[in-house]
């Protein structure tokens, strides 16, 4: 299931506590990123064990402009994590919010 960056920004906005994840590369995140935890996207399979407890909760996930996070929520989903949100448009919809 996807979520707009309308409803991202105005739940980041309020503070929420979110398991919020970036799957662009190192350099991307540097330069610009929304205090989500970085994973690029070739590295997800190696984080599988980390992120194991999250199966059940809610999981949004950005890049560049919504592809590769959705390559990621995919995946997510086929591991078995039942609630994973890809966030439309990515870190450039967003920045055109502000």
């Amino acid at each position: 299931m996807d979520i707009t960056v309308e409803e991202l920004k105005e739940r980041l906005d309020k503070g929420e506590d979110l398991n919020f994840y970036d799957v662009r590369e190192e350099h991307e995140f540097e330069e610009d990123n929304l205090g989500a935890k970085l994973i690029p996207l070739a590295e997800l399979p190696d984080h599988l064990d980390e992120l194991e407890s999250l199966k059940d909760e809610e999981i949004i996930i950005h890049c560049r402009s919504g592809a590769r996070s959705g390559k990621a929520a995919r995946f997510l989903e086929s591991q078995g994590f039942s609630n994973v949100r890809n966030v439309l448009g990515g870190i450039l919809a967003y920045r055109e919010l502000e």
